[in-house]
């Protein structure tokens, strides 16, 4: 007899398909569903049972994880479940914001059900591997009731019954990326446009970057502590170097916003009287 707890996924793209397909394949009972149904054939393959209709799909199951392309989406299939979901435990790994996560729990709880918002820092291929990182807030004993299914899916980090912990989480280190890289694109165009091996210089970068490791540690507890020790060196000195930056940037035609907008950070510290402080201290003035 098959002890596993039986498991719904909504939601049959790349990702929800992965989720559905790592559960099938541990020996869950796994019901799905699609909009467009074609897209649970593979799964329906592989002994997924295939639901007609949302509603039906979460009546299958005391556990229903939602995987759809955005939050515009979880609101349509939200008002075909409102009659179903009474006494499940409802997973939305579905990308957004914190308010709507927590409009989301709101909802569950007018309904009879519990809600754990989840965010998932992963490829779909890596599914099912400890390479998956998943974020998951709200609901307690929802997201304890269920943490053996949700460890299957990858590494699980619980934040907290707040339901827009996971999307605070899972959004800030999104955030993180892009704004590293286009940084880090922006110096590629300086780097080819003197003439230079843009892949050796990336390599070199790489190398390099284990080293902003203790940085970022020391930036949180600054800015958690409000101590700002000079951490690169005080801001009187950086803003020095910041004009040769800008220079070199409009020398060869590469984009200066970035590094301007810094500097204008770093004189509005200064001018405040903080310039024995280090670039973390920045944080006092952002959006200023």
């Amino acid at each position: 007899m098959n002890t596993k707890t039986p498991v719904t996924v909504l939601g049959l793209g790349e990702m929800g398909s992965a989720i559905a397909k790592t559960l099938v394949e541990r020996g869950y009972r796994t019901t799905v569903w699609n909009r467009t149904a074609s897209r649970a054939a593979p799964l329906a393959a592989l002994g997924a049972d295939v639901a007609p209709t949302a509603a039906d799909a979460v009546a299958a199951s005391p556990l229903v994880i939602v995987c759809l392309l955005d939050g515009t989406a979880v609101d349509a299939v939200r008002g075909t479940i409102d009659a179903a979901v009474s006494g499940t435990v409802v997973v939305n790994v579905t990308s957004g914001s914190p308010a709507q996560a927590r409009s989301n729990a709101e909802w569950a709880a007018t309904h009879g059900a519990a809600y754990v918002d989840g965010g998932i820092m992963g490829d779909p291929p890596s599914i099912g591997t400890s390479d998956v990182r998943l974020s998951f807030s709200g609901d307690r004993e929802g997201f304890d009731a269920h943490r053996d299914v949700l460890t299957e899916l990858g590494t699980i980090v619980y934040y907290g019954e707040d339901a827009g912990l996971a999307s605070v989480e899972f959004l800030a280190q999104v955030a993180v990326g892009y704004e590293f890289l286009l940084g880090l694109l922006h110096t590629f165009a300086l780097v080819k446009a003197e003439g230079a091996d843009v892949a050796a210089f990336a390599e070199r970068v790489a190398g390099s970057l284990s080293a902003y490791v203790p940085l970022v540690n020391s930036f949180g507890a600054a800015v958690a502590s409000g101590d700002y020790v000079p951490d690169l060196g005080s801001l009187n000195v950086q803003a020095a170097l910041m004009d040769d930056l800008i220079a070199h940037r409009e020398s060869v035609g590469i984009d200066t916003l970035r590094m301007r907008e810094v500097k204008r950070l770093m004189d509005r510290r200064i001018a405040d009287g903080h310039g024995d402080q280090g670039l973390s201290s920045l944080f006092e003035v952002l959006g200023e």
